[in-house]
């Protein structure tokens, strides 16, 4: 089962120039990441850029239109991540409990957990396998 914790954007982030976090915060998301990584279920995890370095493809009637960031909620908007493979939703929540503060201790932050779908969720198709295929392809890539 994979989850990702996602690390909710807060105006402080969204205002960012440079990167210039808390040695302290720094130190406790290195340890944390270490620990997820010698238990063998840390996938990926990444801080991502202000808003204002992105866009959102909008979709409707009249076709995809490209909208430039940045984007006015940052309560809505995701400033990192970190993905993790575990046995159980349990594992997952146990986990989770122990992400630091991504904006440090005290201050006001959220870090919202979804589980991923597998392929083994879609009932079969034509397409699944097609899925299937590629990410054999992309995992061989990898290696």
């Amino acid at each position: 089962m994979r989850f990702m914790m996602i690390v909710k954007s807060c105006p402080e982030f969204e205002a960012e120039l440079q990167p210039d976090p808390d040695p302290e915060l720094m130190a406790a998301m290195a340890a944390y990441h270490e620990e997820l990584a010698r238990a063998g279920v840390l996938l990926d995890g990444s801080g991502l850029k202000p808003s204002r370095t992105g866009w959102r493809i909008h979709y409707g009637a009249q076709g995809r239109r490209v909208v430039d960031g940045p984007f006015a909620e940052a309560k809505e908007l995701v400033a990192g991540y970190t993905l993790i493979q575990v046995r159980s939703r349990e594992e997952a929540l146990e986990w989770s409990r122990r992400f630091p503060n991504p904006a440090g201790e005290g201050a006001d932050a959220v870090v919202e957990v979804r589980e991923l779908y597998e392929l083994e969720d879609f009932a079969p198709s034509e397409a699944l396998d097609r899925m299937k295929a590629m990410e054999s392809l992309a995992k061989g890539a990898g290696q």
